[in-house]
């Protein structure tokens, strides 16, 4: 359990309230052997996009791991540990080769499986490296990102496909990449705190998205085979605009169209990014995505297959001032701390489903303590996993009374979430497919 600050209850009463708790390090730290680190190697995590891979090798940090990936001239893809270990020289100023990468200061050769090809300088009767290997994950490229599996290799999942990644009618192509400096979790459940869409996104720094967003919904939260989702719910003239976004265990958020403003009749939207919130390290996250373009749907804007336009709301501001005047996703996120100190929140009734991811981590990571699967994991390979981020608009005239008409929102909301975890809508558009 996290210890906590006192609660306060005396006016200017700042020198009661001067220690600060300890992080909450079980949900918050990454690296070898924490736990939480331990539980996140057990997916499938982004490390670059494919097109980072040219002739050059390139030097990342994941899970707090330095580690070098490269493409070698037969296209295979490599992810090793940094460091040679003939005498410990980076793998990053190594040559990249037919069969591998080949170390600058003696020329030892590495397939990208950690193999040891060659020993130059060795004798000729030398077994030395047929009896070592180099440390290496396993690879998968996927729509475009380089994908590692980094846990204990006899635990090795199936790669997982989501049905919004195979989607009739979308093209999903890759989108950016950044890093914020700050703890993975506080960017991670952001995604469930819709709440904030309407202060950060509109009222306060004026409208990122759409004006509608302004409008505090009614909230629901609702846990789901991979995850989580929240139901927003507001009113927009005779409409009800259902937004659902989705947490997918253990690190990616799958969020609907920032363009809807719940003036038009439509049915589950699908999502328009899928973004994964990967720690490099304790204080350093890499935010990387994929766009669903449809290649159908004349409301999507053109900017979205555009992948040097960022989507609204997530770099930081052009100066300290500007962030003041106008902060974003980042300003918000950032400041949390380098690591969010748990023990000073206190959480209200909209933080319902950051309460609720919280939770789901920790028995994902109790799971993996006590030698059982994660939730969310993937289990069969080849299958199509369904997911639930859309927006939705029914239209249904107010009930009398804002009481009476908030109800009735909210229990829409609920009946069309629960309607999409019993028939997933994606799945269905692929078997309406005619065969062939």
């Amino acid at each position: 359990m996290i210890t906590r600050a006192p609660f306060l209850k005396t006016r200017h009463g700042g020198y009661l309230h001067r220690d600060v708790p300890d992080e909450d390090t079980e949900l918050t730290h990454v690296g070898p052997h924490t736990p939480c680190g331990e539980y996140l190697r057990r997916f499938w995590q982004p490390i670059c996009f494919s097109d980072e891979l040219r002739d050059l090798p390139h030097r990342i940090k994941i899970l707090g791991e330095e580690l070098v990936v490269f493409r070698d001239r037969s296209g295979a893809v490599g992810l090793l540990e940094l460091h040679c270990p003939h005498r410990g020289a980076s793998l990053e100023y190594g040559q990249i080769d037919t069969k591998g990468i080949r170390c600058c200061y003696h020329g030892w050769l590495f397939a990208a499986d950690g193999a040891i090809l060659e020993t130059p300088g060795e004798p000729a009767e030398s077994t030395l490296k047929d009896q070592l290997c180099h440390g290496a994950y396993p690879v998968r490229e996927h729509h475009g990102i380089v994908f590692a599996y980094m846990g204990p290799p006899d635990q090795q999942p199936p790669f997982p496909v989501y049905d919004s990644f195979v989607r009739p009618g979308y093209r999903v192509i890759p989108g950016q990449k950044y890093i914020w400096p700050c703890n993975w979790l506080q960017i991670m459940e952001n995604a469930m705190d819709p709440a904030h869409t309407a202060f950060l996104h509109t009222i306060i720094s004026g409208a990122a998205f759409t004006n509608e967003f302004g409008v505090l919904p009614e909230l629901d939260f609702l846990e789901t085979p991979l995850g989580m989702m929240y139901i927003a719910t507001r009113r927009v003239g005779d409409n009800v605009w259902a937004r659902m976004v989705e947490a997918v265990l253990p690190n990616l958020q799958q969020v609907g169209p920032v363009w809807e403003d719940g003036h038009r009749e439509h049915a589950f939207s699908g999502p328009m990014m899928s973004r994964w919130i990967v720690p490099l390290d304790d204080t350093n996250t890499m935010l990387i995505e994929l766009r669903h373009v449809s290649e159908t749907d004349s409301v999507t804007p053109a900017w979205l297959a555009d992948r040097t336009i960022m989507i609204p709301g997530q770099l930081p501001a052009e100066s300290y001032e500007a962030g003041q005047r106008q902060p974003g996703d980042y300003e918000a996120q950032v400041s949390q701390r380098p690591v969010a100190i748990h023990g000073l929140e206190h959480l209200g009734a909209t933080d319902r489903g950051v309460a609720m991811f919280r939770n789901q981590t920790r028995r994902g990571i109790r799971a993996v303590q006590t030698g059982h699967n994660p939730a969310g994991l993937c289990r069969t390979a080849d299958s199509v996993i369904p997911t639930y981020c859309n927006d939705t608009v029914v239209r249904l005239p107010p009930d009398e009374g804002s009481a009476a008409d908030r109800q009735l929102m909210r229990k829409t909301g609920r009946q069309l979430a629960d309607g999409y975890l019993k028939n997933p809508p994606l799945l269905a558009e692929r078997l309406s497919l005619p065969a062939g």
